[in-house]
């Protein structure tokens, strides 16, 4: 068996298909031609994309092939919805929309449900919370927290995680001088290193270049998951005038990105 061998809906991800970049563009011709058969080889090369955002909401009690299943919806979503025009990676489009429809399925689901154990682990870290901060006139640190109860610190960071309430990256967390600072704004993918960092400031000073309308929409639609149609209600336009907007918001961003 293999090392990396998971099972999700009965798939084995460790032989799931990548495909490149010139693959890619050929099916989307097959696809737009009607070829149903390049749709389904489409989704299936594009399946570690889907497992890859999945793996961020692992820890939080919901069934992984529930939430893989979820994924897939969002990214046929986003093969049925993607304009090969603008001139954006496929995977640029999509993540956003996979993460957006899982969001959505959690939210229609009600409260994330965390295992009996995280929560026991959760309570005791927030009692021993209250019990050394009145002993040391201080907020505990986690290291403290994890000592008293003899536990890992990433147990007990994981523990607390799992019982908050999830936020959305459109949330505002401040509002100085009449701009929104939001949860996105403050999220930085580390793993990347200096080249994720520059490109993650290179979309920024993009995004900062387009009007306050054209930065709602491109958040709402690529970072929030929604579709031209909810993003028209929320702001009070029509669908068309909402793909016109988006159009132009990306096509003026290429120029920086």
């Amino acid at each position: 068996m293999a090392l990396n061998k998971v099972d999700l809906c009965g798939v084995d991800t460790s032989k799931l298909p990548v495909l490149t970049s010139a693959e890619m563009k050929k099916l989307f011709e097959r696809i737009a031609a009607g070829d149903e058969t390049a749709r389904e080889e489409f989704v299936g090369g594009n399946l570690r994309l889907v497992l890859s955002v999945v793996q961020r909401f692992a820890g939080r009690g919901e069934m992984m092939d529930d939430l893989f299943q979820v994924g897939c919806i969002g990214l046929m979503k986003s093969i049925d919805n993607f304009d090969t025009t603008l001139g954006v990676r496929f995977s640029t489009y999509a993540v956003p929309m996979i993460i957006g429809e899982i969001r959505r399925y959690l939210r229609d689901n009600n409260a994330i449900r965390v295992s009996r154990s995280l929560r026991d682990i959760a309570y005791k870290a927030m009692q021993a919370r209250e019990k050394l901060g009145a002993q040391l006139g201080q907020e505990p640190t986690v290291r403290q927290i994890a000592e008293s109860l003899d536990l890992k610190e990433e147990d007990v960071v994981m523990a607390l995680d799992a019982i908050q309430e999830p936020m959305s990256l459109n949330e505002p967390i401040n509002r100085d001088n009449g701009d929104a600072l939001y949860v996105m704004d403050q999220i930085r993918d580390e793993s990347g290193g200096e080249e994720e960092w520059a490109r993650s400031l290179a979309l920024r000073n993009a995004m900062d270049r387009l009007s306050e309308r054209e930065r709602k929409i491109v958040r709402m639609r690529f970072f929030g998951g929604c579709t031209q149609m909810e993003v028209a209600e929320e702001i009070g336009i029509s669908q068309a005038q909402v793909s016109r907007l988006e159009k132009t918001a990306l096509q003026h961003m290429r120029k920086y990105v």
